[in-house]
């Protein structure tokens, strides 16, 4: 599998997502986010989690708007997978890619610490190798992470079974305790929590592992 993984000014988890990308097995490209095009071959985006563009405007809105943007949204409508990741989610939503948006966290104050996620679908390349309703717990690290969406888009979200996870106890006051969610194709997942950061031993588990190596069975059987 070939991932390739974008790279804004405020970047500052490109390399954790490179490395659980390879660490499952995956052949990873650095694309820096002025580039237009994507390496040849790639099966998988990673729009990875920092603050972009210094959060200037709102999160993600500048970065969403970079020259490499419009190729991971048509690498997403051309069927393709695509991973965004704490401000990786915020770019997704600025795209269009994914509903809603996120919002000042409820409390106002930048939040880092681990949290525990629901499994709510394992229908979903990303989520192929958990159980449903099964606990993981993995880092957050955002102060804007407040998944905001109206009433019908929350109801399309829950009868499309395109929620990927819920927060167990909810951090930021995001509705429905949304922590990620699908694209319609479900081949598009933002979620705010960072796997890549548990993805190792060294970093205190192994939670997020499963997601990346799941993702390169998945593909590479494709």
């Amino acid at each position: 599998m070939h991932a390739a993984v974008v790279v804004f000014p405020g970047s500052n988890c490109d390399r954790d997502l490179a490395v659980a990308f390879e660490r499952a097995g995956a052949k990873v490209s650095m694309v820096w986010h002025k580039d237009t095009a994507m390496p040849e071959g790639v099966d998988i985006i990673g729009v990875p989690g920092g603050f972009s563009f210094g959060d200037y405007l709102r999160c993600g809105a500048i970065a969403a708007n970079s020259p490499i943007c419009r190729s991971v949204v048509s690498h997403a409508e051309r069927g393709g997978y695509v991973l965004g990741v704490c401000n990786g989610f915020q770019i997704l939503t600025e795209t269009g890619l994914l509903p809603g948006v996120l919002l000042r966290n409820a409390g106002l104050k930048y939040i880092c610490k681990p949290v525990d996620l629901k499994v709510e679908t394992r229908d979903s390349a990303f989520t192929a190798a958990y159980a449903t309703g099964s606990t993981m717990t993995v880092p957050i690290a955002h102060h804007d992470g407040n998944y905001f969406a109206d009433d019908e888009t929350l109801a399309r979200l829950k009868g499309e079974d395109r929620v990927a996870f819920r927060y167990a106890e909810n951090p930021n006051g995001s509705r429905d305790d949304i922590a990620g969610i699908l694209s319609e194709n479900r081949r598009v997942l933002g979620m705010m929590p960072h796997p890549e950061r548990m993805a190792e031993q060294a970093h205190g588990g192994t939670d997020g592992a499963a997601m990346f190596t799941g993702l390169v069975d998945q593909l590479a059987t494709a």
